[in-house]
């Protein structure tokens, strides 16, 4: 399955003219045309996230009827993985061996990146902003071409870890956590933040496979092992399906955690808004829809835009999760100062040397950040929970170290 969106791009944007003849071009760079690659679940258990994609691609979208970047127009080809790592591989070859892109931009999974990686480093194709935060998978020293662009999934545990030290110092947690990368990142951060509390407050942590058609057996044996806080290091089906369980067991209460790409309405909202009362996750930017940005014309903007370049299908999850906007946003900023100079190299310098990079949907105290031995732009996240109607943010930006 191959789905091709011609991008667009963000009203605040301003842009120079037509691009000058005689650039500077890697494949898949011209006088004319941008070309980037992505690959993603449109099929498969991760499927429900396929609004994110759409997203970026709407942005790309609104940037061509703009008149691109610096004049190009950005053509972003993505193809269905179904996040099979194996497919995965095929169709990142096609990308770049067949269709040529400049590129790879915003690719999905740990999983996934992780069967692409050799590859694409071993070309010296940049695989820029994946949505991933797997710490292995983020390595500047070994794979120099491969960026994340959400919070690493350690920074997220720490950022938990933190908040229940604080709040709840006597809480008995069970952790339920996906299989890999996703998972065992998650782990390994959360339980060195506790510290020297670790061995004491966890009281369970089982795992449970992308396959698994459930994860019943596994949230009842938390309870049973007397958690009242659970951290759901999980995410799409297996995210909901634990949240649902959690809250029909009779009795239990337990406040839960769940990581940032569970939180969106496309994942969790078929468990329904009372099941998702009290739950607990993170940000790093403004929820449009959110009353409390009513008067925000960075908010106001990205309605209009949604109303205008996201698919109807999408409309409802996306405009409370604008990460994918800003993700959009941060590359096409990236190609924008890479000028007539649009080869990878260049490219991957720019990406490499973000400093305090703001956009008006970031949260208050959230800039983006990066280095040569840094690859991960987010290091401050904003803690919310679910109202019984919406997210709220509760308490301070909280940096991880």
């Amino acid at each position: 399955m191959k789905i091709i969106f011609a991008m667009a791009a963000l009203a605040t944007l301003a842009f120079a003219g037509p691009a000058m003849a005689g650039g500077t071009y890697d494949p898949g760079a011209s006088d004319t045309e941008i070309k980037l690659g992505n690959t993603w679940a449109f099929s498969g258990p991760v499927s429900p996230t396929s609004p994110v994609q759409r997203q970026m691609a709407g942005y790309y979208n609104m940037i061509n009827d703009q008149g691109g970047v610096n004049g190009r127009k950005i053509n972003f080809i993505a193809l269905d993985d179904g996040y099979i790592p194996p497919k995965t591989v095929e169709d990142t070859r096609k990308l770049v061996e067949q269709e040529q892109v400049l590129l790879m931009d915003g690719q999905l999974g740990t999983p996934t990146n992780v069967a692409v990686e050799p590859y694409l480093n071993s070309k010296k194709v940049p695989q820029l902003f994946v949505f991933t935060g797997s710490s292995s998978l983020i390595n500047p020293k070994k794979y120099p071409w491969t960026m994340g662009f959400q919070s690493s999934y350690a920074l997220e545990s720490i950022v938990f870890a933190k908040y229940i030290m604080a709040e709840r110092p006597n809480a008995k947690i069970g952790i339920l956590y996906q299989d890999d990368d996703f998972g065992s990142d998650r782990v390994s951060a959360f339980m060195a933040a506790l510290g020297d509390k670790a061995s004491k407050m966890v009281v369970a942590k089982v795992s449970y496979a992308v396959s698994d058609p459930t994860v019943q057996s596994q949230i009842i044996s938390l309870k049973a092992a007397g958690a009242d806080t659970l951290y759901l290091a999980a995410q799409s089906r297996a995210a909901a399906q634990a949240i649902s369980v959690a809250r029909d067991q009779a009795g239990w209460n337990a406040l839960l955690f769940l990581p940032y790409v569970a939180s969106a309405k496309s994942v969790v909202g078929p468990v329904g808004d009372e099941k998702l009362k009290g739950v607990i996750s993170s940000d790093s930017t403004k929820d449009p829809t959110d009353p409390a940005w009513a008067g925000d014309k960075a908010a106001q903007d990205y309605l209009a835009w949604v109303k205008k370049y996201v698919p109807a299908q999408d409309q409802e999850s996306d405009k409370t999760s604008p990460l994918a906007y800003v993700s959009a946003q941060t590359m096409v900023e990236v190609l924008k100062e890479a000028g007539n100079t649009l080869t990878r190299a260049n490219i991957m310098k720019i990406a490499s040397h973000l400093h305090n990079v703001s956009f008006p949907l970031l949260l208050p105290g959230i800039t983006l950040n990066t280095s040569p031995d840094d690859y991960f732009p987010i290091h401050t996240l904003q803690l919310k929970q679910y109202d019984g109607q919406r997210w709220v943010l509760i308490g301070k930006p909280i940096t991880g170290s």
